[in-house]
């Protein structure tokens, strides 16, 4: 089991970071006031979690559940605190296609340490562990979730003007050109709006909670942080509800306009079709075993006049009624 949690260490799914000269350094294993990330966990870590630092295996198990809803608990010793948030994550689905959706990240807050458990790769925690966040420090646990807390929710901005541009760039391909194409991909945007606003007011539940005092002890200059990280919260929950009503307004218009013109395609149709049976009928009533009711040598260029004569009059008559536009 030790081979196998080092293979592990060694393939990067399970780190140990500590704040060193304002700046996140990965250590080689378990120092007291560090940063232990895991990412995609399997059994051997939970059980590594939970038997060398005693963490609570609920906790664990809420952490590593893709389906946890954001929430804080507090363990029945009091000294362990679980916030469970949701984090955005988008997903390439094809050459031109991204998908946005949510994954919960579990934040394990304890005496001596801060533990994060993801199931993929976390743009948030990437950040953190390559040092892109200035005043980071793990040895003040409640500061750095709170700076965790306010790095989701500027990526939830982020992702959400993202969204946002490709769905004007969509209504542009779509005013060029109506195809299914584009309105499958809004129906993705919007479904992705759907995930972020129910995940973002989730969120925001959880953060009322934990600024109430009630979960953590707030020191007075985390205050303006976390209320910082709540107003982010808001603005994100109003833009995917704005956006989310662009999205439905806009595919619901296209939509209409689609079926307009299937219907002035197949009018259209139906007219032409009423125009060509008016020739088509007259020379079926003189075959060639038939006799005209005319003789001589213009009989025939005068059935072909009569025809085109009776077109012209259906197609004015048809134009006059809008029925060939």
């Amino acid at each position: 089991m030790v081979f196998f949690i080092f293979t592990r260490l060694v393939n990067g799914m399970l780190k140990f970071y500590k704040s060193a000269n304002n700046t996140i350094c990965e250590v080689d294993g378990w120092e007291v006031d560090c940063w232990i990330n895991v990412t995609a966990p399997e059994d051997v870590e939970l059980e590594f979690l939970k038997n060398t630092l005693a963490i609570d295996p609920m906790f664990l198990t809420a952490a590593a559940d893709e389906e946890e809803s954001s929430r804080t608990e507090i363990s029945d010793n009091g000294e362990q605190i679980l916030v469970v948030i949701d984090t955005p994550y988008a997903q390439r689905q094809g050459e031109h296609s991204v998908v946005y959706t949510t994954m919960p990240l579990g934040v394990i807050v304890t005496k001596q340490n801060i533990i994060t458990i993801s199931l993929r790769e976390n743009a948030v925690i990437k950040e953190l562990t390559d040092s892109m966040v200035k005043g980071v420090n793990t040895q003040f646990k409640t500061r750095f979730l709170f700076i965790i807390l306010y790095r989701i929710a500027i990526r939830f901005l982020q992702h959400l003007k993202q969204i946002d541009r490709i769905e004007n760039l969509l209504e542009q391909e779509l005013r060029n050109s109506m195809r299914n194409k584009e309105l499958l991909h809004l129906l993705e945007i919007e479904k992705s709006l759907v995930y972020f606003s129910t995940s973002l007011k989730a969120n925001q539940i959880t953060i009322e909670r934990i600024l109430r005092g009630r979960v953590l002890k707030i020191y007075e200059e985390d205050q303006d942080l976390l209320e910082d990280v709540l107003t982010e919260i808001k603005q994100g929950v109003d833009m995917s509800n704005i956006y989310s009503g662009i999205v439905t307004t806009t595919m619901n218009s296209y939509s209409s306009i689609i079926s307009n013109n299937l219907n002035a395609a197949m009018k259209f149709l139906t007219s032409m079709t009423i125009l060509l049976a008016i020739p088509t009928m007259i020379s079926s009533f003189y075959g060639m075993n038939v006799k005209l009711p005319v003789d001589g040598d213009y009989a025939f260029l005068c059935l072909i006049v009569l025809s085109l004569l009776l077109t012209f009059t259906s197609y004015f008559i048809l134009k006059q009624k809008d029925l060939l536009s």
